[in-house]
């Protein structure tokens, strides 16, 4: 198998400090050890929308969710993009809080933020708060990650005991192999978390759109990999002492030709600057044209608005990091804003986007699970996946780092322990 492993872990990197308001605070002293509990596998299904579960593609998935639990929808954090919510749902933080606000980013000290840079992805000061293999690690719980964003950083100087640098080459088939092969593992060394990350749904989405039928045969054969993990696990003897967690970060909506603008014709760039692209676009005043910059940005354009940081809709929760660019203009749904480069390069190769307002029923992302910590048959309302950490935290029985997260969530659909 075409597969690098890496272990251990590194001396710590300093974290951004971040001026933000406190999340909610977990329990200061952390035991030493903790009780057994059931494995644990969380599942992401990158770019996989809610509706998406309703067309009759996904029979694995449907055994989940007739053997557990569904969410109607999960709301993502804003915004909806793949790096900030990935981040959110191992955090339990806003991306205001955690500082992955966006998939490209800028700050003073670090520079430029770009998930296709190693440089930048693997240097922990980007990435604020604490996900779940570190509280895991932190409590005495091994956990195993394969690529999920954030996992190849030693944030807080902790890294996952086993890991996956990110390979688009391997096969979603070997990547099952591999996680199987870690849930598989004895001993005290052994994961009880591990992670499987599968990006096939959004490269679909984004090449052919939402309704194609790319789409819908990309989900398929996603749910297919999940059958594979339902049948590994069986195989395997451990189905009935592992928990799966299946999520996706966002949906997806339809991108027509055409519908994409120059950030340059936005605002003269001798004014301002884009710093991010996509949906939620970013601009950075030139020193000295901060006034011409509102002037030429801020209120209702055709086909996007803009903002002061200060004063974005109080319901995304976003503005509070110094990452967050002084100006952010959120594009209707359907449009799409890149530079002129980016433009000549990918215009027309987009039929499919995310990223836009967080509360659209095409960002809606999927939360399904099932295993001996959940009821049987049970549906839960709507909820924003900031409740997602706290509920990967009960399930591992470690405790939780500070969250944004409502604990209680999933009160209703858990089996007394």
């Amino acid at each position: 198998m075409n597969m690098r492993l890496v272990c251990g872990s590194i001396a710590a990197l300093c974290l951004m400090a971040c001026s933000t308001p406190s999340p909610r605070q977990a329990s200061a002293t952390p035991p030493t050890t903790v009780q057994p509990s059931p494995r644990l596998l969380l599942v992401s299904i990158d770019g996989l929308r809610a509706d998406a579960l309703d067309r009759g593609l996904t029979p694995n998935i449907q055994r989940m969710i007739d053997g557990g639990v569904r969410a109607r929808w999960m709301t993502p954090s804003y915004p909806s993009l793949t790096f900030p919510n990935h981040y959110t749902l191992v955090t339990g933080l806003r991306p205001g809080h955690h500082g992955i606000i966006h998939n490209s980013m800028h700050d003073p000290q670090l520079g430029g933020f770009e998930i296709s840079n190693p440089a930048a992805v693997t240097d922990a000061r980007w990435w604020g708060g604490e996900p779940i293999w570190v509280s895991a690690e932190k409590a005495g719980v091994r956990t195993a990650t394969w690529s999920w964003p954030g996992s190849e950083a030693a944030i807080q100087g902790v890294r996952p005991s086993q890991w996956q640098v990110y390979d688009r080459s391997i096969a979603l088939e070997d990547r099952v192999q591999t996680v199987l092969g870690w849930l598989a593992q004895t001993g005290p060394q052994a994961p009880r978390l591990a992670t499987l990350y599968m990006e096939n749904v959004d490269k679909a989405g984004h090449t052919y759109g939402p309704d194609s039928a790319e789409y819908r045969q990309a989900i398929q054969r996603a749910d297919a990999i999940v059958g594979q993990v339902l049948e590994g696990l069986d195989a395997r003897g451990l189905a009935t002492g592992t928990n799966i967690v299946l999520v996706s970060d966002h949906g997806m909506a339809e991108l027509p030709e055409g519908q994409v603008l120059d950030t340059e014709r936005m605002v003269d760039p001798a004014i301002a600057v884009a710093t991010s692209v996509g949906q939620p676009v970013g601009f950075q005043a030139m020193p000295g044209r901060e006034r011409e910059a509102e002037r030429a940005l801020l209120g209702r354009h055709d086909h996007y608005q803009c903002w002061k940081r200060a004063d974005l809709p109080p319901r995304w929760q976003y503005g509070q990091h110094p990452r967050t660019p002084p100006i952010i203009c959120e594009m209707e749904e359907g449009w799409d804003a890149l530079t002129p480069d980016m433009l000549a390069r990918h215009a027309h190769a987009y039929r499919g986007t995310h990223g836009y307002d967080n509360t659209l029923p095409s960002m809606r992302a999927v939360f399904v699970a099932t295993g001996p910590s959940f009821k049987a048959g049970r549906t839960v309302e709507g909820f924003d996946n900031v409740d997602v950490y706290p509920l990967l935290t009960r399930l591992l029985n470690v405790p939780a780092a500070a969250n944004d997260g409502n604990p209680d969530t999933f009160d209703a659909v858990l089996r007394p322990r």
